[in-house]
């Protein structure tokens, strides 16, 4: 397993990132320790969570996927210096108005709820879950300084921000000497890529921010599981994956991957991750298992890399225009 520099830190994280999404949801807990458990042995040391996740299903008020994450650090007993670990802030954790968001008051609150959740004294990665144009970007970086002075927070990052708002918070940093945004978590993959590639890897570039992808596998779209022409297998997400890839555009991309999987002994899945890992602008794309022959399918990808020529043929398919 390769590690990598987290974004100009000094901070070295696994080439996988695992992704808790799934915990608590499509993985009850046991299922997930063991997910836990071997994604550590295979080598994986970096962990991404939110605390919103799972609140979007039913009798989840939130908070669960870490919790999960605490009691396998508390039952494995893995020092805590062997683990990066990163969570969010941002979404809705309770009934009143000051319940998401990030403002100071929000931020505080929320920063020690996921502390004792995991059942850590610090969080390595702390990350704006998405933008909150209600909150002027001065309070939300100047209270996220705070934590960072306070011991709570190493480094701080952000997910779903356009580019200028990603460059509005960088520049802000500047002008007011905060710690500034070191990470940008954005939705990429081979059939999600002008989100990204139009204005925000320039960006990430420029000022050297790691660049951890979520939804590599475009919700489970990039696997050998999906078929053009054959029936989507049942699951949670199912009918969301036919509702946004099931088209020409898409079903021609999984093609070309399949057809270079098949030359390669490699699954689907494990080539749209080596397109990524092949891009030394990726530090490290999140995958989400909800299985351990899931996990251990994702885990085929690690030291795969693609050649230019191999590059080429899938940069080809899944070139976009505006």
């Amino acid at each position: 397993m390769e590690h990598k520099s987290l974004g100009r830190t000094g901070l070295k994280v696994s080439e996988l990132c695992l992704g808790t999404m799934q915990f608590g949801w499509t993985a009850d807990e046991p299922l997930s320790l063991k997910v836990l458990s071997a994604a550590f042995e295979a080598g994986i040391n970096f962990i991404d969570t939110a605390d919103v996740y799972s609140r979007w299903v039913e009798g989840n008020q939130g908070g669960v996927a870490e919790t999960i994450i605490g009691n396998w650090i508390k039952q494995s007993h893995i020092p805590r210096e062997q683990l990066v670990l990163a969570t969010k802030v941002r979404g809705k954790m309770g009934p009143g108005p000051n319940d998401e968001g990030l403002s100071r008051a929000h931020i505080m609150r929320a920063v020690d709820a996921s502390l004792h959740r995991l059942g850590i004294d610090y969080i390595d990665l702390y990350q704006t879950h998405s933008y909150d144009e209600k909150t002027p970007i001065e309070e939300t970086l100047s209270a996220l300084d705070d934590l960072v002075h306070q011991g709570k927070v190493r480094y701080i990052g952000c997910s779903n921000y356009p580019a200028w708002r990603l460059t509005e918070a960088i520049w802000n940093s500047r002008l007011n000497l905060t710690s500034r945004f070191e990470t940008l978590q954005p939705h990429y993959n081979l059939v999600h890529r002008a989100e990204f590639e139009r204005e925000l890897a320039e960006v990430c570039r420029a000022y050297g921010l790691g660049v951890i992808p979520y939804s590599p596998l475009a919700a489970g779209f990039l696997t050998n599981k999906y078929r053009h022409g054959e029936a989507e297998p049942e699951s949670a997400r199912s009918k969301g994956v036919k509702r946004r890839y099931f088209n020409e555009v898409s079903w021609k991309i999984h093609a070309a991957i399949e057809s270079l999987a098949s030359q390669k002994g490699k699954s689907v899945s494990q080539v749209a991750l080596a397109w990524l890992l092949s891009n030394p602008l990726i530090t490290s794309p999140i995958i989400g298992p909800r299985s351990l022959e899931q996990l251990e399918d994702n885990l085929g990808a690690v030291g795969f890399r693609l050649t230019a020529e191999e590059m080429k043929i899938l940069d080809d398919a899944s070139s976009w225009q505006d």
